[in-house]
């Protein structure tokens, strides 16, 4: 059924292995002097994942010899693992036997991921690996529209029906040979006799239960299905909301057609929570280390465009005041400063809006409270730094009427900056837009207009 696995902390357990620097050197010593056997002892510790980040770590041409000399040991989990950009050229390079053998040991979930970004040459060679059954699961999956449950589950799926007792169960589980199981399961899916789900039953509670006790008894409460044409996305939500450990997913008829794991779920919120922080930095969302530089080039340069336009307009803000800037020359020193602020400010609120924004958390009920609570910080903020800021005027140039305007041009770009760093990640998200792709540019281009402008133009009233 399900073996015992121990749980190892790296931190504390003599045996727990940890790819460092000199096991890097190690193994590519081995490759270098064409060593197999000693490159299989090295890498034999290794989790599937250590290995992939390796692959990852290493030039294409390192990567190439590794592979070849490390062949029949080539696992399946270990594409699985590997980052989409490199996953084709590792592909291209395992031998066709090396890389059925890999492939067939993966569940349908597992096949699916590694081959729906692949070209169609690299598609059909591993699609030709498999037997007929599973071949047809899988391109059944790949039907579904990508990004949907239909796409992330697994067809593999324990299930039952909803009359059963314990005791049938267990001895139909004794009974099932290897192939009939998938890997890893948590519930068994109880069905009606239209294959319609109607309850989950965990494995802890079925073996500590007598055999005469029907299935039914023992259903979750937290039992949840899925649409098959679902956001994966909402998927993931869905699992972390309501802490679920795996969730049946259905068809348009409400017919069992696999099951998401939460293994699978987590995934999908790792690459959310990735693809959030690449977008915000202007990155593209699919940079990795082990991009070439033409490839990282292409991504950044759009971004580093709109970038120059913003600071073009925002120089174009303080062209409109350079007689001012001449006549006091401190005005030249201390601009910097409030646009700074301002933008550090709505770089502060805007994160906390697009993860609340991501997580379902900012909604209708509460987006008002959310954008008074970030204008009311970005006052008090502001006005704390416009006391600092008005000493520094008053002391650094000697003019306290200098460190007024500078006070009150902090007090003002804080308050736009909480205001912005909120509000346009919510207006963009409403015309749907992503708020995670272009809220950045936005937020720094109003603080730094607000922050010139205000400060500048107080300046050209009061000092002039």
């Amino acid at each position: 059924m399900s073996d015992q696995t121990d749980v190892i902390d790296p931190t504390t357990d003599e045996n727990a292995y940890v790819l460092e620097r000199k096991d890097v050197s190690a193994i590519l010593y081995a490759v270098d002097i064409e060593d197999r056997n000693q490159l299989t002892k090295l890498m034999e510790p290794l989790h599937a994942a250590d290995i992939a980040d390796l692959l990852e770590q290493i030039n294409a041409f390192d990567r190439s010899r590794l592979i070849r000399l490390y062949d029949r040991e080539f696992d399946g989990d270990i594409l699985c693992e590997l980052d989409e950009s490199i996953r084709e050229e590792v592909i291209a390079v395992l031998r066709p036997t090396v890389l059925a053998d890999a492939v067939r040991d993966l569940d349908s979930d597992d096949v699916v991921d590694l081959i729906e970004d692949l070209d169609d040459a690299q598609q059909e060679q591993i699609l030709d690996v498999l037997e007929d059954t599973d071949r047809a699961l899988v391109e059944q999956s790949l039907a579904f529209p990508e990004y949907s449950a239909g796409r992330l589950m697994q067809r593999e799926v324990v299930m039952a029906p909803e009359h059963w007792t314990v005791g049938e169960a267990i001895d139909r589980l004794r009974s099932a040979n290897e192939e009939e199981l998938p890997k890893q399961f948590y519930h068994i899916v109880l069905i009606d006799p239209r294959l319609h789900p109607v309850g989950n039953v965990t494995l802890g509670k079925l073996m500590r239960s007598r055999r005469e006790v029907p299935l039914a008894d023992l259903v979750e409460d937290s039992f949840q299905v899925i649409p098959a044409s679902q956001d994966e996305s909402d998927v993931a939500y869905a699992f972390n909301q309501y802490h679920l450990i795996s969730a049946p997913v259905v068809d348009d008829e409400g017919r069992l057609v696999g099951l998401i794991t939460i293994d699978d779920a987590m995934a999908v919120l790792d690459e959310e929570h990735e693809e959030d922080i690449l977008r915000l930095a202007g990155v593209g969302e699919e940079s990795a280390l082990s991009d070439r530089v033409r490839e990282t080039t292409k991504r950044r340069i759009p971004w580093l465009a709109v970038n120059l336009v913003t600071s073009i307009l925002a120089s174009m803000v303080i062209a409109q005041f350079e007689m001012a800037i001449a006549q006091i020359v401190a005005l030249a020193v201390l601009m910097p400063i409030v646009a700074s602020m301002g933008g550090n400010a709505g770089t502060q609120s805007l994160t906390v809006a697009v993860r609340a924004i991501a997580t379902k958390d900012l909604t209708g009920a509460n987006v008002w409270r959310v954008i008074r609570r970030e204008v009311l910080v970005g006052l008090i903020n502001g006005a704390v730094f416009a006391v600092v800021m008005g000493i520094v005027g008053v002391i650094w140039f000697g003019s306290p009427a200098l460190g007024y305007v500078i006070a009150a041009a902090m007090v003002v770009n804080m308050v736009v900056a909480g205001l912005a760093g909120t509000g346009i990640p919510i207006v963009l998200d409403r015309v749907g837009i992503d708020p995670a792709l272009a809220s950045g540019a936005f937020v720094t281009t109003v603080t730094d207009v607000v922050g010139f402008f205000a400060f500048l133009g107080l300046a050209a009233l009061v000092l002039l």
